[in-house]
């Protein structure tokens, strides 16, 4: 994770917007550890809270407007087209868009700390066609509440964290031999 600090180090704000968006569509960048160094570089002077905020939320908000975007223009075509090779039968789809007509704003909110639902739910609201506007005011509390608290997480106990290997040192958790 050393790489993703050097990288918001270098190139800063512009690096956090781009990481964060690019992660919300679903390329493998480590939304919770970036968020978490975004803190901590706060915290010792090189980024500026509440700017490092508005930034993270503007760049989760983008990548949850393309996500959305994407769901709602080519998604039900590839789902018919290909639904098949994932078991994913018409009655299936059917009833998943009628459990996020009902549940859907809750699952955008919550579903940001689940990381993999967190990318499914902004595809999902675009094939439902949930309504936009309810969309992005569900997303954006979600993107607010989410990244202000990973990196107010990083801010207070960042000094604490050895980010170089932040993965490992969780899988560690689980797999060590002691």
């Amino acid at each position: 994770m050393a790489f993703l600090q050097d990288i918001v180090i270098q190139y800063g704000y512009i690096a956090i917007f781009l990481c964060l968006a690019l992660g919300i569509i679903g390329l493998p960048v480590p939304d919770e550890v970036l968020m978490t160094i975004v803190g901590y570089l706060s915290s010792i002077g090189l980024l500026y809270f509440p700017i490092s905020l508005v930034v993270s939320v503007l760049g989760a908000m983008s990548g949850m407007l393309c996500s959305y975007a994407l769901g709602r223009k080519f998604g039900k075509p590839l789902l018919w087209k290909y639904g098949k090779w994932v078991r994913l039968t018409t009655k299936r789809l059917e009833k998943t868009e009628s459990w996020f007509q009902r549940y859907g704003p809750w699952a955008i909110c919550i579903g940001y700390y689940i990381p993999g639902f967190r990318y499914l739910t902004c595809y999902l609201a675009g094939i439902s066609a949930m309504n936009p506007r309810k969309y992005i005011i569900y997303s954006g509390l979600g993107a607010l509440c989410w990244c202000a608290i990973f990196i107010s997480i990083g801010y207070f106990l960042g000094g604490t964290i050895d980010f170089s290997n932040a993965h490992g040192s969780f899988l560690g958790l689980f797999f060590s031999r002691e």
